[in-house]
């Protein structure tokens, strides 16, 4: 009795269990390694390259816009921009200053030169007169180019601060207007508030000069100091000559100089005098 209770003790302890069941082994794998819940963001479970995919663009401002896409203001602000010439506006101080006086000055010496001075009588007698002219047909020219970049300028910016959108569909005929959405007013605004309207203030003050310059280009033409400059006496000019009635030998010999030819001049001694 005895010795069958020892060798129970030192029996191996594998021999006096049984293998788990299928039961069991599910309990324990469901225990010990639950399973990650369904509802887990998708972001969490994506690794390597799967989460470097980039991700659609969002959908611009105009994609429900029925406004045509060359009538739109900001398509519009960008053609105004880059055309001839109203990006001489939106540029640099000295290169726009520049443009404008290569203009005015080519139009002025090809141009207005020459018309002032062989298509006038007598243009060699007020040099002047002429130049000052030619100095004013530039500046006229220069001033019209300035005005229509001005009128671009100014119809592309009440495009782009105005709350609604005029068009046409298909022709002058079916005009629409198109409500802008806060996004595409919000952009519009501060393109025209920071873009525009320095611009406009730009040609308001070139406008400006140019009106001051043309007038006080007029006045000194009209004035005696343009006339005062001669290259020699004109003929057509009557100041000094004597008053009417009065005989003069040298107004005389100017008009008729055959009869009084062989005669002595009034500052040879006369004959009967010696």
């Amino acid at each position: 009795m005895a010795a069958a209770t020892v060798l129970r003790h030192f029996t191996p302890i594998s021999s006096s269990l049984k293998p788990p069941s299928r039961h069991h082994r599910r309990f324990l794998h469901h225990s010990l390694f639950p399973k990650l819940p369904s509802h887990s963001p998708p972001s969490l479970l994506k690794f390597g390259a799967e989460n470097s995919e980039p991700q659609p663009p969002p959908s611009l401002p105009e994609t429900d816009c029925p406004v045509p896409p060359e009538q739109q203001p900001i398509n519009e602000y960008q053609s105004l921009s880059s055309s001839f010439p109203f990006s001489w506006a939106s540029g640099e101080l000295v290169e726009y200053s520049s443009r404008l006086f290569l203009t005015g000055a080519s139009f002025a010496f090809f141009v207005g030169l020459p018309v002032s001075w062989f298509g006038s009588v007598g243009p060699e007698y007020e040099p002047v007169k002429r130049i000052l002219a030619a100095s004013s047909s530039g500046i006229f020219v220069v001033t019209l180019a300035v005005v229509r970049m001005y009128l671009g300028w100014a119809y592309v910016g009440n495009r782009l601060l105005s709350a609604t959108v005029e068009y046409e569909e298909t022709g002058w005929y079916d005009g629409q207007v198109w409500v802008k959405t806060p996004q595409v007013l919000a952009r519009d605004r501060l393109l025209g508030s920071f873009s525009v309207k320095p611009v406009l203030t730009r040609l308001k003050n070139t406008l400006v000069i140019l009106g001051l310059s043309l007038i006080l280009v007029v006045n000194l033409g009209n004035s005696p100091i343009a006339s005062s400059y001669k290259t020699y006496k004109d003929p057509r000019d009557r100041s000094s000559m004597p008053i009417p009635g009065a005989y003069n030998d040298e107004t005389a010999r100017t008009f008729e100089p055959e009869a009084f030819c062989g005669e002595p001049s009034s500052d040879e001694p006369s004959s009967d005098l010696l």
